[in-house]
C-alpha cells in the first residue's frame, strides 16, 4: 500500500514541534518566517520550546504535541524542529490510525529517521530533509528543495561525481536515513523491507570501524542483496582510531558490495551538511550514476 500524502499549497498549516532535543526560540522563529514567507500558516507546538534535562519535554508531553499535530485534520506537515535523541521513545506510542486516514508530511532527519521508518512502513511518503535548527546556514538548495518536495513541484537532484563512485542505473523505491538510527533498529518492528529499493544513508561522528560493524550487520540481515542502488550522503566529521583502521569510509563501504554490482555513489547533497537537499522517502526513484554526475530523478 501507497498512500498519497496531499501535496501543500498557500494558506495551508504547518506545525512545528520538538520530539527529542530541546531547541533555542530563535531557530523556531526563523523558520516560522521562512514558510510564512512561503505563504503557508505556522503553528508552534505547546511544548515545542520547552526543556527538561536534554530534552524538549517529558515523554508524555513531547508524545502530546505529536499526537495533536498528527490528529488534527488542519495540519498538513509536521515539521521536526530538531534531531539528537528521542523520537525512539515515542514512537510505539503514537496512535497511527489518523495517519491512514488523513496523510499528512512529515519533515526531518537524522534522529527523525525513527518516524520515517514507522511512516514507510505504513505505506506513506515522508521529507528526509532540513529542520529548524538548520535554516540559517542552510543552501538556497537545501531550502528550496523541501518548499518543492511539500507542495509537489517536480525536482531533480544532480551532484558531481565521485572517484570512487560505482557506475550505473536503477530503479526503486527511495528509503533509510540516518544510518546509525537504521542499524539501531534492524530486527525490530520498524525494519522497513527494502526490497528493489535505492537506499539512503548518511552519518555523523561516527568511528569507522563502527561504520564496517554496521555494515556487516546489514550484510548479515540480507539486506545489502535486496537493494537496487546506494546513495551516500554527508558522512560528517568520521573519525578513526589512535591506531589507524587502515580505509577510508569510502573502502569501507565498497569492501561490502565487491560483489554486489549495483550503482553506488558518494558525497549525495544530504544529511548533517548545510546542503541538505530533500529526498522523498517511500517515492519511486531513477538513480543515474555516470562518470561526468549523479542524478536523482523523483
Amino acid at each position: 500500500m501507497n498512500l498519497i500524502v496531499p501535496t501543500l499549497k498557500p494558506g495551508d498549516l504547518i506545525e512545528i514541534l520538538a520530539p527529542a532535543k530541546a531547541i533555542e526560540e530563535n531557530h523556531i522563529l526563523f523558520a516560522k518566517d521562512f514558510f510564512e514567507s512561503k505563504g503557508f500558516k505556522v503553528r508552534i507546538s505547546e511544548n515545542c520550546l520547552g526543556v527538561e534535562n536534554y530534552f524538549s519535554g517529558s515523554v508524555s508531553q513531547r508524545l502530546l504535541d505529536f499526537q495533536n499535530a498528527l490528529n488534527d485534520p488542519d495540519v498538513k506537515a509536521i515539521v521536526c524542529a530538531r534531531g539528537g535523541y528521542g523520537c525512539v521513545q515515542l514512537v510505539d506510542k503514537v496512535q497511527w490510525a489518523n495517519s491512514l486516514l488523513t496523510p499528512k508530511w512529515i519533515v526531518g532527519f537524522s534522529d527523525v529517521t525513527v518516524f520515517h521508518q514507522r511512516v514507510n512502513i505504513l505505506g506513506n511518503n515522508s521529507i528526509h530533509g532540513t529542520m529548524p535548527l538548520n535554516f540559517e546556514t542552510n543552501s538556497p538548495e537545501a531550502l528550496q528543495t523541501l518548499v518543492d518536495a511539500l507542495t509537489g513541484h517536480p525536482y531533480s537532484i544532480v551532484t558531481s561525481a565521485h572517484p570512487k563512485n560505482t557506475l550505473g542505473k536503477a530503479k526503486g523505491r527511495l528509503l533509510g536515513g540516518n544510518l546509525s538510527i537504521l542499524y539501531s533498529l534492524l530486527g525490530t518492528n520498524d525494519q522497513v523491507d527494502y526490497s528493489n529499493s535505492i537506499l539512503f544513508i548518511e552519518d555523523v561522528a561516527e568511528q569507522i570501524y563502527h561504520l564496517d560493524r554496521m555494515f556487516y550487520a546489514f550484510e548479515k540481515a540480507g539486506i545489502l542483496d535486496k537493494i537496487n542502488g546506494l546513495v551516500i550522503g554527508g558522512m560528517t566529521d568520521f573519525k578513526d582510531t589512535a591506531t589507524p583502521f587502515g580505509m577510508s569510509y569510502e573502502e569501507v563501504i565498497l569492501s561490502h558490495f565487491e560483489y554486489r554490482n549495483i550503482p553506488v555513489c558518494f558525497n549525495f547533497p544530504a544529511g548533517h551538511i548545510d546542503d541538505n537537499r530533500a529526498l522523498i522517502l517511500g517515492a519511486g526513484v531513477t538513480l543515474s550514476v555516470q562518470k561526468e554526475k549523479v542524478q536523482l530523478t523523483f
